[in-house]
């Protein structure tokens, strides 16, 4: 196991370098730029702030002299905001991933057991109504639930703050908005999955032991059920913090969301290029967890 997570890990390098490498020119050789702007900067306010931020030089050493940076720690100054990246990310980071953990117990829970009563039940009422909740789940935007939850739980039933930051409360509407759609993925993916080892060998093995049926579903039919699920957590978590983005800005959280979009909007290429790094070390670890993870649901997978 050791030897696969180092082997691993050293491969994160080379994928890393091109995401920063492709990530850099294209931002950089898109139309437009940082200091473009419905009021035209005087020529020489402009040659001073691309001095500042090394837009004077070839392409090629401005991609440079970030990796340096890089290296260093820094990940550069934020146009727009005038504060180092790096204490940007450092507020708005725990504030997405607590909203990305909330999303994540709210879809493990209500998808899972989705999943099972569909299985279970399969061809039954409560499977077909399991199913179809999960379509509807599906098919409602994030941008549309969020506020019909405000309106339902905030406006009518005063039962939670329909936007800020700051309690337990402020975090339970934004966390559902988020992690109602994967809940629904993964109620359909952990019905797949237990429907395929439902007919196996070591299920009737178990039920010709005499097990309870609550204890073949649990410990069996649900362990190698929840390989499809384990499999699409990783990406599945990544976008929870990608897809914050809509839903922080309906909440009004302070997240990386709003500043990810300012960035965008503004062409703060260093806080743009801050947070797709970001984004991207964390979707690769969890993918790392996620083979880890495999091999303990499944036996027959090894890491030599």
């Amino acid at each position: 196991m050791a030897a696969f997570i180092i082997r691993r890990i050293l491969g994160l390098v080379p994928t890393l370098a091109v995401i920063i490498t492709l990530s850099f020119f294209v931002i950089r050789l898109a139309p437009g730029g940082p200091f473009q702007n419905e009021r035209a900067l005087p020529p020489e306010a402009r040659a001073e702030l691309e001095a500042k931020y090394g837009f004077n030089q070839p392409l090629h050493r401005q991609f440079v002299r970030y990796v340096v940076n890089l290296f260093r720690g820094d990940l550069g100054t934020s146009i727009k905001y005038q504060r180092s990246v790096n204490e940007i990310i450092a507020l708005g980071f725990p504030v997405t991933l607590s909203l990305a953990a909330v999303a994540l117990v709210w879809a493990l829970l209500l998808g899972v057991t989705a999943g099972i009563v569909g299985a279970v039940r399969q061809n039954t009422a409560w499977d077909y109504g399991a199913m179809t909740a999960a379509m509807v789940g599906i098919s409602i935007p994030t941008f549309v639930l969020g506020p019909l939850l405000v309106l339902l739980f905030s406006l009518t039933f005063y039962w939670f703050p329909p936007a800020g930051w700051g309690s337990w409360k402020h975090i339970v509407l934004p966390g559902i908005t988020l992690g109602t759609v994967r809940a629904s993925y993964i109620a359909r993916l952990t019905r797949a999955g237990m429907l395929e080892v439902v007919r196996s060998d070591f299920i009737r093995t178990a039920r010709a032991k005499g097990l309870p049926e609550k204890l073949v579903i649990w410990r069996h039919m649900l362990r190698g059920g929840l390989l499809p699920v384990v499999s699409y957590l990783g990406p599945a978590i990544a976008f929870m913090m990608v897809g914050s983005v809509v839903v922080e800005k309906i909440f009004n959280t302070p997240g990386i969301g709003p500043y990810f979009v300012d960035a965008a909007l503004n062409r703060d290429i260093f806080l743009v290029m801050g947070i797709v790094l970001l984004e991207s070390v964390f979707l690769l670890t969890m993918n790392l967890l996620v083979d880890m993870v495999y091999g303990w649901l499944d036996p027959r997978i090894t890491y030599e």
